[in-house]
């Protein structure tokens, strides 16, 4: 069974910075794409960033520009850069891994922009 750990969240003042980490329990390569997605309370759960196994990226409109996905493969782990951070990006964030019939989330972590 797949792992996906996350890490680096919390409360954080607007215009800052934060840097989420996923780390997965087996070689990410395997994998066609990862990402990062985030749920608040009572909302649909929505796609922020997608990096696929070529390196290829993806984003949703709310953070283009701010945000940017990278992926370490000898580390196996897939990172979330969030820069000039607003109130509205507080969330649960989740990271997600893709195989061709399947999907992998990790239990999530907060963060919270606020001042």
């Amino acid at each position: 069974q797949v792992q996906l750990v996350e890490s680096g969240g919390g409360l954080v003042q607007p215009g800052g910075s934060l840097r989420l980490s996923c780390a997965a329990s087996e070689s990410i390569d395997g994998f066609r794409n990862m990402g990062w997605s985030r749920q608040a309370p009572g909302n649909q759960r929505e796609s922020v960033a997608t990096i696929t196994n070529s390196g290829g990226t993806d984003y949703a409109d709310s953070v283009k520009g701010r945000f940017t996905i990278t992926r370490d493969n000898a580390a196996n782990t897939v990172y979330l850069h969030m820069n000039s951070l607003k109130p509205e990006d507080t969330d649960v964030y989740y990271c997600r891994a893709n195989r061709l019939f399947r999907q992998y989330w990790g239990q999530g972590i907060q963060v919270t922009v606020s001042s």
